[in-house]
């Protein structure tokens, strides 16, 4: 698979708070900045605003840790769908430092959810189109995936 083109920025700062005695971001902080951009893509690439507007679950993730994250940073978090199946997303990050080092990637799986009913439900159309509007023609599907 080839490296995905990212579209979509968003800054993080490293916080004090999310050092650990190591002097650098503990492990467990790089969820968070994909959370933090994964949220503001909701936002801002799906017109979904609210925290009662997330309708998905967090089903998979997968990290690679490819330098130390030092505070203070400003770090730029690059995050995009990769892949798109009938109830479920793949998204891709890449957290780069200030001055554009790659410090961190990662995917994570999200599957659409229902809450008030309890399961899983397909991607609603209207989100589907959004997603093929920004990420462009060449996203990765599949077919009969879940």
């Amino acid at each position: 698979m080839s490296d995905p083109i990212l579209r979509f920025r968003h800054r993080v700062p490293v916080r004090f708070r999310d050092i650990d005695v190591g002097g650098h971001a503990h492990h467990s902080v790089a969820l968070m900045y994909f959370e933090e951009a994964r949220a503001a893509y909701w936002r801002d690439v799906m017109g979904r605003p609210g925290i009662e507007d997330i309708d998905y679950v967090l089903a998979e993730a997968t990290l690679r840790y490819r330098q130390r994250v030092l505070y203070p940073d400003d770090l730029e978090v690059a995050v995009g769908i990769v892949r798109l199946g009938k109830k479920h997303f793949e998204m891709a990050y890449e957290v780069r430092s200030g001055e554009g080092a790659l410090l961190v990637s990662g995917r994570t799986i999200q599957v659409m959810y229902d809450y008030a009913a309890g399961r899983s439900t397909r991607i609603p159309a209207e989100l589907r189109e959004r997603i093929l509007a920004h990420e462009g023609p060449g996203l990765g599907g599949e077919e009969g995936a879940t």
